[in-house]
């Protein structure tokens, strides 16, 4: 067998652009690398914190140290790049042009997958921790619009813990907390909208909590976490015949 080297590590497929957090992160979370069956590398842009990018947009002076973390990823031999946080959307196109493997900068990125899978008219609900600043221009970084899919933008209430851990970023957090949060979440967008057919997690933190809400909902629930999984297979096909 003969291997072809040009790299220091191998087998890490998947790179993840890391927000510069302190914040707890549990299993499921795109920032605790036991989420994975498989290797996944990181890197942390320095001076990305959360409140920079929750936003209308994130902070444009950010584009360049993503890049430039980007650029490190792919030279470190990753196969696609990943970021743990939606909000980045807006940067989908120049991430994905400032290097030769895929990028998907954002869950929100398979709403037209997602659209095309379920019957006429349903609806899909777009799970964000600050609903009001999620808006069309994150959608539109990402290769589609509200205009064509039909989305319910579900936000958390204004004194909820999950934003003031994650956003503000506490070092602590109490699980079953945020998963009650998780559960009246759920339910609200259950109660309002009045034909879903899916959920779209935008924050990749909301992962742990994705088989509560498909129990609640009874709904099929997509993540970054999905996303991960879908690439990663694509990449490394099953070997049915040897």
């Amino acid at each position: 067998m003969k291997l072809r080297g040009g790299y220091t590590n191998y087998g890490e497929t998947i790179g993840i652009l890391m927000l510069d957090t302190r914040f707890p992160r549990p299993r499921g979370d795109i920032g605790n690398a036991l989420s994975y069956d498989f290797p996944v590398r990181y890197k942390i842009v320095r001076g990305a914190h959360a409140t920079r990018i929750m936003g209308d947009q994130p902070d444009p002076a950010l584009l360049e140290p993503f890049i430039a973390a980007a650029r490190e990823l792919e030279a470190d031999g990753v196969k696609a790049i990943t970021t743990s946080c939606g909000f980045l959307a807006p940067f989908q196109k120049q991430l994905a042009a400032a290097v030769n493997i895929p990028v998907f900068t954002s869950s929100l990125i398979q709403a037209p997958l997602i659209h095309a899978m379920l019957p006429p008219g349903k609806v899909i609900g777009i799970f964000t921790e600050r609903g009001h600043h999620m808006n069309a221009g994150h959608f539109r970084g990402v290769g589609w619009s509200p205009d064509e899919i039909a989305v319910q933008i579900q936000g958390m209430k204004p004194d909820a813990q999950f934003p003031a851990t994650y956003i503000l970023g506490r070092e602590e957090l109490d699980t079953d907390v945020l998963r009650a949060e998780m559960i009246e979440m759920t339910e609200a967008f259950m109660a309002s909208c009045t034909n879903p057919g899916a959920i779209l997690f935008e924050c990749t933190n909301m992962c742990p909590f994705s088989k509560d809400v498909a129990e609640i909902s009874n709904l099929p629930v997509f993540d970054i976490n999905t996303l991960i999984n879908f690439f990663y297979r694509a990449a490394h096909p099953v070997p049915f015949l040897r």
